[in-house]
């Protein structure tokens, strides 16, 4: 640990969130290196199951427990907040019938690149100032719950759809780290609570993830379904995905807090216009190698090729587009079983003489079972279709 006297620190304190002014954050603050309060509530939600398939989060639950299990020599969380807020919401854009809606976060560069470059830069600068100042940059792929430290730092609060909300820039806010051994006076944390009555949030989830205010069941909530879930997406909530092919911004995009919030101004996060809204019949037609080169060094990359083209399907599918049917049947021989089994899903809701004729020649051939129940049952509600919904 390094300490410095009271006058230098307040004094050291300043300079740093005018650097971190400079490097382009909009938000810094400082907490204690201790027990986050809500460690507690984690391992209750993790015993719960919402997590889902989501293993990282048991296996890095102990080193959530506190910061020094990720920098050893910790004694300051230094926490920055970075405005990504679009100048229109995703949820509002128009699409077109074979386009799919992206979480406005993944409309640029990838954020833990830049977050992470910034944040290296404010280190460099501290240890500039303080030589044996230590430290480690965090940008959400370490174990530390960053929206506990984030409101004990003073940037917000919990809104009840679990984001962190401040009131000047709202909650379309990426959050970073620096944990260093400077003992800093920590900022007055934000203990006031400002949802009140509203529950737009609650009301607004297409799937109803939300069971509760500040209770999230991962398994239900579109950005898990689409992000994080490597297997078949549950038959049950495939319709109310409705056309969001990666993320979704609907309880963030219905917040009060969000409507005179001003919109970001980092130049290394300005939307890239073909990730605004995503092709989804070009999907169908990439390579792996020519997928990897689209969207290398932006946040899609987490679906992976064989998740977003799952997703693709099942947005196609949701639109019941006639047009989508020959890239749905390129799909039912993609080499990944769970894209087939979605394009299985797809054909079977859009339900052309052309798709019904391609499922039963696909079912003659397909060896995975997974699959071959797909088919089937998407056969299967056809067959009780009306003759006149077979076109």
């Amino acid at each position: 640990m390094v300490t410095l006297p009271l006058a230098l620190r307040r004094n050291l304190k300043d300079q740093l969130k005018a650097q971190a002014r400079q490097l382009g954050f909009d938000l810094l603050g400082i907490a204690l290196a201790d027990q986050p309060a809500t460690w507690p509530h984690f391992q209750d939600w993790l015993r719960r199951g919402f997590a889902g398939r989501m293993a990282y989060m048991h296996r890095q639950a102990q080193a959530r427990s506190h910061p020094r299990h990720v920098f050893p020599e910790v004694r300051s969380v230094i926490m920055a907040g970075l405005n990504y807020k679009p100048r229109q919401l995703a949820s509002t854009l128009a699409l077109s019938g074979s386009t799919g809606r992206v979480s406005c976060y993944a409309w640029a560069r990838d954020y833990h690149r830049v977050l992470r470059r910034k944040l290296q830069q404010l280190l460099r600068w501290l240890q500039n100032q303080v030589p044996d100042c230590q430290g480690r940059a965090v940008v959400d792929s370490a174990p530390l719950l960053e929206r506990d430290f984030a409101r004990r730092a003073g940037l917000g609060w919990f809104g009840k759809n679990t984001m962190l909300i401040n009131t000047r820039l709202g909650s379309f806010l990426f959050l970073g780290a620096l944990l260093v051994n400077l003992e800093f006076e920590p900022d007055p944390p934000l203990d006031t609570f400002h949802c009140g009555t509203c529950t737009a949030c609650l009301e607004a989830c297409p799937t109803q993830a939300i069971l509760a205010p500040h209770l999230l069941d991962a398994r239900r909530c579109i950005s898990y379904l689409t992000i994080e879930l490597r297997g078949p997406i549950p038959l049950e909530l495939r319709r109310a995905i409705g056309d969001w092919v990666f993320g979704c911004d609907i309880c963030q995009d219905v917040c009060p807090w969000n409507r005179k919030s001003p919109p970001g101004r980092c130049p290394d996060l300005v939307p890239r216009s073909d990730l605004v809204a995503l092709d989804l019949l070009e999907l169908f037609s990439l390579t792996e190698a020519q997928f990897r080169a689209k969207f290398a060094g932006t946040a899609l990359m987490r679906a992976r090729r064989d998740g977003l083209l799952r997703n693709a399907a099942i947005v196609l599918g949701n639109r019941k587009d006639a047009s989508a049917v020959p890239a749905l049947c390129l799909a039912l021989n993609d080499p990944a079983a769970v894209v087939r089994g979605a394009a299985a899903w797809a054909l079977g809701q859009i339900a052309t003489a052309d798709a019904l004729e391609a499922l039963r020649k696909r079912l003659d051939k397909e060896a995975d079972e997974s699959v071959r129940a797909e088919i089937a049952n998407a056969l299967r509600e056809l067959t009780f279709l009306p003759s006149a919904s077979v076109q």
